[in-house]
């Protein structure tokens, strides 16, 4: 039998998907790498994916092949070198579509604006539109820091599932960096949970003494929050009310034209 597209005749046989199985099961495993901090056994990926162990490692060494993991001396794999060249692509890609809607919240608000992804287990700045005041915050891009000490950071914590928080948690050194850095764990969960509650996230001199911090999360599959930060002088209760929607409103123009 042939394919519908043929045109003679013969009774067609209906495709079942436009997708490819093997594609889809080669990306599952790489998002469920990530979710465990980039590091995994063979085992752990079985009983995450559902796969059988055979399948798991035919793909894990094609994947390995190209460059896409790599297997460490413990016997585990890990995501490899070459996803940095298609991440940080694609990292310049979104802060580009961002630029615009970054530049909207300066205009409205007159703080810098940021947006931020998050890779494994580390927030990447990835497009910032400078304030226009004279003493404006500065947030380089491509720099990572720890999500727990970050509006962005905890914003984006905040819209996942506990176990993978929990995992991503484990993998954090909760450095302070600050007297108002918070470096307990049972104290940042309470935190992510007003954070949910409030539906935004604020960093009060957590990073840096002196500036604060509001951010939202992007809504969709893209762990993404998109921030404005002052100087604490600056930010103001006033001003953190009229951030907040435009922050929302931006996030999610963001996350559909991604």
């Amino acid at each position: 039998m042939r394919n519908s597209d043929t045109g003679d005749g013969d009774t067609a046989v209906p495709v079942r998907s436009s997708t490819v199985q093997s594609v889809e099961r080669a990306v599952d495993l790489l998002e469920a790498m990530a979710d465990a901090g980039g590091t995994v056994s063979l085992s752990h990926l079985a009983a995450s994916s559902g796969l059988p162990l055979p399948t798991i490692h035919r793909l894990v060494r094609t994947l390995a092949g190209r460059g896409y993991v790599r297997q460490q001396s413990s016997r585990e794999y890990a995501l490899g070198p070459r996803l940095v060249r298609l991440g940080d692509a694609a990292g310049r890609l979104v802060g580009v579509w961002a630029r615009p809607r970054l530049a909207e919240l300066v205009d409205a608000l007159g703080e810098s604006a940021n947006l931020a992804l998050l890779e494994g287990n580390q927030v990447v700045y990835v497009a910032q539109e400078p304030g226009r005041h004279s003493m404006r915050m500065f947030t380089e891009v491509g720099r990572r820091v720890s999500p727990h000490c970050t509006a962005v950071g905890k914003a984006m914590l905040a819209r996942m599932a506990p176990d993978r928080v929990r995992e991503i948690m484990r993998h954090t050194e909760m450095v302070a960096h600050t007297d108002n850095t918070i470096t307990d764990r049972e104290a940042f969960e309470a935190e992510l949970d007003r954070v949910r509650a409030a539906g935004y996230a604020l960093d009060e001199g957590e990073q840096e003494l002196g500036v604060c911090c509001v951010a939202v999360a992007l809504e969709g599959p893209l762990p993404a929050a998109i921030s404005i930060s002052g100087p604490t002088t600056r930010m103001t209760d006033t001003l953190l009310e009229s951030a907040v929607p435009l922050l929302r409103a931006a996030a999610e123009r963001v996350a559909r034209d991604a």
